[in-house]
């Protein structure tokens, strides 16, 4: 029986850091480094480059210290933080001789004297991110990423067909083609091959403004992020690139899916690490079980906690021979989610570039992705699904 208790977040706080003494950056860089919930965009040594910064990667919450030098000194730094209207909470370092009141009305939203422990600084940023998130009316995002460790098991299909269904819940929703070698999107919605991809965004600095005349507007009402046309070409892009795209469309649309391909490399981790929720796609197939637990492996030893990855059994109804118990065993747990077999829907949807959540929404797979959408948002817990088991 699966557990009603909610599963911990395994959103990721991302972090920057505007430190000019190289020791405090280090002794930072220190405590953070067995701390998977933090994720160290970077560490800006000069004042005056921060606002920059701050805009390009977009951090969940900045750490300045107020003792910075430099022509930009770190009072100064808060306070331009909070008149450019960066929505981003601010946590300011200092030492317990020079004390800093906190005032979020003056862009000062937490306050951590050094020294100061590793659960110190956890528990500060913790606390100024939920405080500041409970205070601003801006959008929920979610941002889930469709993984399999082997080919066939209908990933770009799930990952297309999930994508409708959030903003058939409401979610204002962009689907990101990241199988950017061989574009998996691009063939199954036969989208011409002059079409706009991720390679027409700028490399040096992403604004929304770049947005839009690079996205593709599906006719389901979902904008896609298309891979690059040509194969040779997924080389132009790289991890640092990814992590600007997310950051920028994480603070444009309320749902962000992600279809990666299938093998581990550094474009598949930052996306991999970009997400909120992995959902990885496993079938009733041995090889694929194999890789499944392989997989467990390889996150467990990167930090991934448990509950980043959810598991989706497709075809959940053609177990082909293996006994769903021995599934579960093997993964160490029951699976979140599973949607069932409709080959001949699916195909036909496929073959003609829709969504068969669109095309049938009464069958009984369409349902199950619904439900699927529903349970990653949160909106209805994935023990609920404990009956259909």
């Amino acid at each position: 029986m699966v557990s009603s208790e909610p599963m911990p977040s395994s959103d990721q706080t991302r972090l920057l850091i505007v430190e000019d003494v190289p020791q405090v950056a280090q002794y930072i860089r220190g405590l953070l480094n067995t701390q998977a919930s933090i994720k160290l965009l970077d560490v800006v040594s000069d004042g005056s480059r921060a606002i920059g910064q701050i805009r390009e990667l977009r951090p969940d919450v900045v750490l300045v210290d107020s003792l910075l030098q430099g022509r930009v000194k770190g009072p100064k730094l808060v306070e331009q933080i909070h008149e450019a209207g960066l929505d981003v909470p601010v946590i300011v370092l200092t030492v317990p001789q020079q004390p800093v009141d906190e005032d979020p009305g003056r862009g000062v939203h937490g306050v951590l004297a050094m020294p100061f422990s590793g659960f110190d600084l956890m528990t500060r940023i913790a606390y100024v991110k939920r405080e500041h998130a409970a205070a601003s009316p801006g959008l929920a995002q979610h941002v889930f990423t469709v993984f399999a460790p082997k080919g066939g098991v209908g990933k770009t299909t799930v990952a297309f067909n999930l994508a409708v269904a959030f903003g058939q819940q409401g979610q204002r929703t962009v689907l990101i083609d990241g199988s950017l070698q061989f574009g998996d999107l691009r063939a199954l919605l036969r989208v011409p091959v002059d079409a706009p991809s991720i390679m027409d965004l700028p490399t040096d600095r992403i604004a929304e403004s770049d947005l839009a005349d690079v996205l593709w507007r599906d006719p389901s009402g979902v904008d896609i992020l298309l891979a690059p046309p040509r194969i040779e070409m997924a080389e132009m892009i790289n991890p640092r690139d990814v992590d600007k795209i997310l950051s920028l469309l994480r603070r444009v649309y309320t749902t962000v899916v992600i279809d990666t391909s299938s093998s581990i490399n550094d474009i598949n981790l930052a996306f991999l690490d970009g997400a909120d929720t992995i959902v990885e796609i496993v079938t009733y197939d041995s090889t694929t079980i194999h890789n499944t637990i392989s997989m467990a492996d390889t996150f467990r030893s990167i930090g991934y906690p448990a509950s980043k990855v959810h598991y989706l059994v497709n075809r959940a109804d053609s177990p082909g021979g293996i006994d769903p118990d021995d599934l579960h065993r093997a993964l160490g747990r029951i699976p979140e989610h599973r949607v069932v077999s409709d080959g001949h829907l699916v195909v036909r949807s496929n073959n003609e570039g829709v969504p068969f959540v669109l095309a049938d929404p009464a069958a009984a797979v369409s349902q199950d992705i619904a439900r699927v959408a529903s349970e990653l948002l949160g909106t209805r817990p994935a023990a609920a699904v404990a009956g259909h088991r």
